[in-house]
């Protein structure tokens, strides 16, 4: 357990708004990078293998094949530098960690799911707009 005061500085560089995916998953992992003096954002896509740790240490390991050959990165969840997470298709897996996949190659690596149909940045907020419009007419009642 740590100490009270280490508690209460990671408690304060947690994200508010954690996305909601799981070992299996395919993801798209939205990094800002820094090339000079330039700023962009990178997206890497592939499949989460593991999950490990909590609270502000939480890491995530994401992994790809690239001209069959096989990327992994570690990313921290709550790290300024991840711009989003976005889940592209649901795995369906039954281990904690997926490491067997880095002995497989090309349609060996695939895992069962079903696919995500994400609502459009667009259709979110006007959700967003007409749920809180409800709010207030309720709350005026």
């Amino acid at each position: 357990m740590p100490h009270p005061i280490i508690q209460e500085i990671e408690k304060s560089q947690l994200k508010a708004e954690v996305p909601n995916f799981n070992v299996g998953d395919t993801v798209e992992v939205r990094v800002k990078v820094v090339e000079g003096d330039k700023e962009r954002i990178q997206p890497f896509i592939g499949t989460v293998i593991a999950r490990q740790g909590a609270g502000a240490r939480e890491t995530f390991t994401v992994r790809r094949l690239v001209q069959g050959e096989g990327v992994e990165r570690v990313f921290p969840l709550h790290s300024p530098n991840i711009v989003d997470v976005r889940v592209r298709h649901k795995g369906k897996v039954r281990r904690a960690k997926l490491y067997y996949l880095r002995d497989r190659v090309g349609k060996a690596t695939r895992i069962k799911g079903r696919v995500v149909h994400e609502k459009s940045s667009k259709k979110r907020q006007a959700e967003a707009e007409n749920q809180a419009a409800a709010e207030e007419q309720n709350s005026e009642e």
